[in-house]
C-alpha cells in the first residue's frame, strides 16, 4: 500500500526550496494553541528537511471556512501556531505571514534562506472569496491556486495525513504541478502502521466498529467482511442492526433506509457479525442514571447510549485471543460519565491484549479521542493514528486522493 511512492530519503534535498503540506488544525483557545501535539508530530519532518539546510515553506488549514466573518474575526488564523513553532524550534527563524497568495507570498518564498520557515495563512482561507461567496478553491482543489502554491518551491512534501483522504489544492493540486515530491515521515509512518493491520493481519484479525451511522461505515464493513475473523458491531450503529432483526429499539438512534443493507450483512455474514446484547440506556440523549435493557425486552420510551455488562462480557471473550485488532468508532457516547464504562472496557481489555502481543490499532477520529480522554496512553496500544477518515479509507480499501500524486520509486 503506496509502498511505491517517494519518501524523504529518496530525494536529493541539499539546499532546496521545500513546500510542505503539514497538519496544523490545532485547538485554540484565546489566541494560544491548547494542544500542540499535531505541531509536534511535523518536526520529525522539518528537522530533517532543516539538517539538509533546506528553506521551508509550510501549508495548513484550521477548521472549516464558512463566511468572511471566520477569517476577519482572526479566530482561524495560524498566527498562534506560527507562535508555538518558533518556541519548539528556538534556533531557526519562523515566520509567519497573513496571506497565502498573491506577489508578497512569492517574494517571500523567493527571498526564504536555508534553516528559515515560512507558515502562510490558513489554506481554507480561499474556500471564500471577498463577496463572501462559499468558492471552495482548496477544498475542491482549484487549479490556479495549486500551481500557485507549487511555484513556490522545488520539492513539495506531503506529511498532513490528517486530510490525505481528501483531494485539496494544498496537498493533490501541489502534487500534481510540481516535477519532485514525496511523502513525510508522519504519512510513512501512518501507512506502514495501518497496512501491517490491513495487508497481511496475524490472526484471528478482529475489528471493533462503532460510531452513529451504518452508511459511515458500510464501505468498511464490505471490504472487512473478507478479511477479518469477527468484526464487533458497537455504537449507536449497531441499533439499525437490531431493528433489522425485529428488535424494537425504542427512541434509539436508526437509519431505517440502512435496515435492509443490515438484513442482508447478517444473512450473508451472521456468523462473523458480533452484535450487542444489553444497553444501557436513557430517556433522552442526556447525561443522567442508566436504565439497564436486556435485548429480549422492547425499549419502549427508552434510547440505547452505551453496551451492558453482557456485551462487555462477549466483546472480551471475542478479543481474548485475537493476534490484530482494528478499533474505529466508540461503543457508546463516552463523553458522558454515564455511559462511557463499555467504550473503557473495551479500551482496557486492548491494552492488557496489547502487552501480550496482539497488534492493536486505533483508528483515529473518535476512538484516538476517546482513548486519551478516558485515561489511556497512546503507547498502552500498537499504534493510534492521527486522521480518522484518513485512516478509515485505507480500512475500507479506498486510496487516499491526496496522496495518490505524490511522485513514484
Amino acid at each position: 500500500m503506496y509502498e511505491n511512492k517517494k519518501t524523504l530519503k529518496d530525494i536529493n534535498l541539499d539546499n532546496k526550496k521545500v513546500v510542505v503540506r503539514v497538519d496544523f488544525n490545532v485547538p485554540l483557545k484565546d489566541g494560544k494553541v491548547t494542544n500542540d501535539k499535531r505541531i509536534v508530530a511535523a518536526l520529525e519532518t522539518i528537522n530533517y528537511l532543516l539538517s539538509h539546510n533546506c528553506s521551508i515553506i509550510c501549508l495548513s488549514h484550521l477548521s472549516r471556512i464558512k463566511s468572511l466573518d471566520d477569517i476577519n474575526s482572526g479566530k482561524k488564523s495560524l498566527a498562534p501556531v506560527a507562535k508555538r513553532l518558533q518556541e519548539l524550534l528556538p534556533n531557526n527563524k519562523v515566520i509567519f505571514m497573513n496571506e497565502n497568495i498573491g506577489e508578497n507570498v512569492k517574494n517571500a518564498a523567493a527571498n526564504l534562506k536555508a534553516g528559515e520557515i515560512l507558515l502562510l495563512e490558513n489554506t481554507r482561507y480561499n474556500d471564500v472569496n471577498a463577496n463572501n461567496e462559499v468558492v471552495k478553491k482548496e477544498s475542491k482543489n482549484n487549479p490556479e491556486l495549486a500551481k500557485e502554491w507549487a511555484g513556490l518551491g522545488e520539492v513539495f512534501v506531503n506529511d498532513a495525513f490528517g486530510t490525505a483522504h481528501r483531494a485539496h489544492a494544498s496537498n493533490a493540486g501541489i502534487a500534481a504541478n510540481i516535477a519532485e515530491s514525496c511523502i513525510g515521515f508522519l504519512v510513512e509512518k501512518e501507512i506502514k502502521n495501518i497496512s501491517k493491520a490491513i495487508d497481511n493481519p496475524a490472526r484471528p484479525y478482529v475489528a471493533i466498529l462503532g460510531g452513529a451511522k451504518v452508511s459511515d461505515k458500510l464501505k468498511v464493513i464490505n471490504n472487512l467482511v473478507n478479511k477479518a475473523d469477527k468484526i464487533i458491531v458497537t455504537g449507536g450503529m449497531v441499533y439499525t442492526f437490531l431493528k433489522a432483526q425485529g428488535l424494537e429499539i425504542g427512541k434509539s438512534i436508526c437509519e431505517d433506509e440502512m435496515i435492509p443493507t443490515a438484513k442482508e450483512l447478517m444473512a450473508k455474514y451472521g456468523n462473523k457479525l458480533v452484535l450487542t446484547c444489553d444497553s444501557e440506556c436513557a430517556p433522552e440523549y442526556a447525561d443522567v442514571k442508566p436504565t439497564y435493557m436486556d435485548h429480549t425486552k422492547p425499549f419502549g420510551e427508552l434510547m440505547g447510549l452505551d453496551i451492558g455488562p453482557k456485551t462487555i462480557e462477549l466483546f472480551n471473550n471475542t478479543l481474548a485471543n485475537a493476534k490484530t485488532v482494528v478499533w474505529n468508532g466508540p461503543c457508546g457516547v463516552s463523553e458522558f460519565e454515564n455511559f462511557k464504562a463499555g467504550t473503557e472496557a473495551v479500551a482496557k481489555t486492548l491494552k492488557d491484549i496489547t502487552a501480550k502481543g496482539c497488534y492493536t490499532l486505533i483508528g483515529g477520529g473518535d476512538s484516538a479521542a476517546a482513548v486519551v480522554a478516558l485515561g489511556f496512553k497512546e503507547t498502552d496500544y500498537s499504534f493510534v493514528s492521527t486522521g480518522g477518515g484518513a485512516c478509515l479509507a485505507l480500512i475500507e480499501g479506498s486510496s487516499l486522493v491526496g496522496i495518490d500524486k505524490i511522485s513514484e520509486k
